[in-house]
């Protein structure tokens, strides 16, 4: 697949769709964005539920290979853009640590804070697929200690996704803005694709609500 094909966002401004939005500005990735109107429904709607049954976003569309899932899509598009160098290669010592976090963020992290937003009592610890509530914190508090990327030194494809979920986490209170994670979220948020996702995003929310 030629990475000069544009991507396809499918996204709706101001959901967790503008991390792949933010992702593709560190890429310098050619895209154009398939704007929906969740408010309005258009993510349950036919033509969407087309391109992803659970009429979640975001998804993207690169020639004929469609992807849905924000780790798929972290994942698939850093490897399809490895010029950027922010995806370790396979047989670089980081590509196990990198896909960890990645894998970490869907089965262990969001599923734990998910948990406490809807006040679900704790289950038993072996039947958890992130153990408990706290181990699973304290696992990626002492990571970003040894900042101050996920990787120690190098940004990466995994940072856009963890910088964009943990400003929404501290910001709503679900994750206490602890020392590591608030200078993470601080370098994160500094850095300019945050900057034009935000730009993008008030310009697709203006119009979406005239």
């Amino acid at each position: 697949m030629p990475t000069t094909q544009p991507i396809t966002l499918f996204h709706s401004p101001r959901t967790r769709s503008s991390g792949a939005l933010a992702l593709l500005e560190e890429l310098h990735a050619p895209y154009s964005i398939h704007a929906l109107n969740m408010k309005a429904g258009e993510h349950r709607e036919p033509p969407y539920l087309a391109v992803n049954p659970m009429g979640k976003v975001p998804a993207i569309l690169h020639g004929d290979v469609l992807v849905t899932e924000q780790v798929a899509i972290g994942i698939y598009l850093g490897d399809v853009f490895p010029e950027a160098g922010l995806t370790p290669a396979i047989g670089d010592a980081l590509r196990g640590p990198y896909l960890r976090w990645y894998v970490f963020y869907a089965a262990c992290f969001e599923p734990a804070l998910v948990d406490k937003a809807m006040k679900r009592e704790q289950g038993m610890v072996a039947m958890m697929p992130y153990g408990t509530l706290d181990c699973t914190i304290k696992t990626v508090v002492d990571q970003l200690d040894n900042g101050p990327w996920m990787l120690g030194d190098k940004f990466s494809a995994v940072d856009v996704l963890w910088g964009t979920a943990l400003t929404w986490m501290t910001g709503f209170g679900l994750v206490e803005a602890v020392p590591p994670i608030k200078s993470y979220v601080e370098r994160w948020n500094a850095r300019p694709s945050v900057q034009a996702v935000a730009e993008i995003d008030e310009k697709l929310a203006k119009a979406q609500e005239s």
